[in-house]
């Protein structure tokens, strides 16, 4: 089967996109809101009463929980590292009770778009793919 130079050009620019469309980063830097996850198979929306965010900069990130009328609150800070489609999380503060406290999370991580997706199995064996939508 002989390929003309368009059926080229449509399969070189339909792998370009869809190698484009999956990456990965240096650092996660920026402000991501929660869009939802897949918690043990099951599929939860985000909060709609509130609004969770994520401010990453070069290694680290608070999390804030926003309210309409209320001032935002942190919640949670950490640090974080990215090598290759790894992400390796570990909370540093928390105002609730954790057990993640200062306890490395390993997930593979991926950004689709503006959507970044964390997928990962927690340290007491549940299964998480999380999705984090950039806002800034």
């Amino acid at each position: 089967m002989k390929i003309n130079s368009a059926s080229k050009a449509i399969i070189l620019s339909s792998l370009l996109l869809i190698l484009t469309s999956f990456q990965t980063a240096d650092t996660l830097k920026g402000t991501w809101e929660y869009a939802g996850d897949i918690f043990n198979d099951k599929k939860e929306p985000a909060p709609t009463a509130y609004i969770l965010q994520r401010k990453y900069t070069e290694a680290h990130f608070e999390a804030y929980v926003i309210e309409k009328g209320y001032v935002p609150e942190m919640y949670e800070t950490g640090d974080y590292t990215l090598n290759a489609d790894s992400c390796i999380e570990i909370q540093t503060f928390s105002t609730q009770d954790s057990k993640l406290l200062n306890i490395p999370v390993h997930y593979h991580y991926k950004i689709s778009n503006d959507t970044l997706i964390l997928k990962g199995i927690l340290p007491n064996g549940e299964r998480v793919e999380e999705y984090w939508k950039k806002v800034k």
